[in-house]
């Protein structure tokens, strides 16, 4: 059974640090492709970062050096390290399992950047 289950998520004040941790089963996780994507309320899902099978690492133009994305192959699991948080990064984030057959997504995980 393919399940991607992000976790790392919750309530934060602006300029604290979060990681988020994606981790997955059910497919051969080295041969994908991980992004993390976010969808603010109201707004579109947009993607945030990505790292290739082989480790290659693209970032959204907001992310600005503060987003890092990563992936351990013996864990199966992705992480996106987010440093200074802002109020304008409260968003459902959610992680993203892509090859050339299928794309696969997992449930979110909420971060709320408040004071």
């Amino acid at each position: 059974q393919v399940q991607l289950v992000e976790s790392g998520g919750g309530l934060v004040q602006p300029g604290e640090s979060l990681r988020l941790s994606c981790a997955t089963s059910g497919f051969h996780f080295s041969n994908y492709a991980m992004t993390w994507h976010r969808q603010a309320p109201g707004k579109q899902r947009e993607l945030v970062a990505q790292i290739t099978s082989s480790g290659t690492t693209n970032y959204a133009d907001f992310v600005k050096g503060r987003f890092t994305i990563s992936r351990d192959n013996a864990k199966k699991t992705v992480y996106l390290q987010i440093s200074s948080l802002k109020p304008e990064d409260t968003a459902v984030y959610y992680c993203n399992a892509q090859n050339e057959w299928r794309t696969l997504w997992g449930q979110g995980t909420q971060v709320t950047v408040s004071s």
